[in-house]
């Protein structure tokens, strides 16, 4: 019969129909929320499926928990009182210089390793964070540009597991914290 394909593998990809139709469906939604900040702040489901921690830590090899050069950890401490005080434009600052911190740490360390099973998690890791650093610079803000600005001085670590760790307390600690206070946004759009 023309027309007709084997169910399971696909040729090209190696990978079979459901992590196909999964890598589709992230991509679909990495998509919609690099394009559309607004939707991003609005969709709470949209924010958690951006979030790819949990994933990583669990495909992580051997191999890739402990890393060759130290990592310089995102500032993820929350002081709720000095939070408060800040504008949106300073709290944005705040998560894109710990995002552009963390970036440069793992661009770093993906240079020195050689592709495989370590590469991976580094790679996506990258791209994840590209993705959020794209959606918090196209917000759209009111107020005076503030200069990305650190509000801790950071440490480092070896450990892949303490950054993804770091990583996800930035994501589910600031950032949503940050996204919670700008939802009156979505009920005036």
């Amino acid at each position: 019969m023309l027309g007709r394909r084997e169910v399971g593998a696909h040729p090209a990809l190696g990978l079979d129909n459901t992590r196909l139709l999964l890598l589709c469906m992230v991509a679909s939604e990495v998509w919609d929320a690099e394009t559309k900040p607004v939707d991003f702040v609005c969709n709470k489901g949209a924010r958690r499926a951006l979030n790819i921690v949990a994933e990583t830590e669990s495909a992580l090899c051997n191999d890739a928990k402990t890393l060759s050069t130290l990592v310089q950890l995102p500032c993820t401490e929350l002081h709720v009182a000095s939070w408060k005080n800040k504008s949106h434009q300073g709290i944005r600052g705040d998560i894109v210089a710990s995002l552009r911190l963390l970036i440069e740490g793992v661009k770093v360390v993906r240079a020195q390793i050689q592709p495989g099973c370590a590469s991976l998690p580094l790679q996506r890791l990258e791209h994840n964070i590209n993705n959020y650093l794209l959606i918090l610079t196209h917000l759209q803000l009111s107020g005076p540009a503030v200069s990305p600005a650190l509000s801790c001085v950071p440490l480092s670590t070896l450990s892949l597991n303490t950054v993804l760790l770091k990583y996800n307390q930035l994501i589910s600690g600031k950032l949503e914290w940050f996204m919670v206070d700008l939802e009156n946004r979505c009920t005036s759009q």
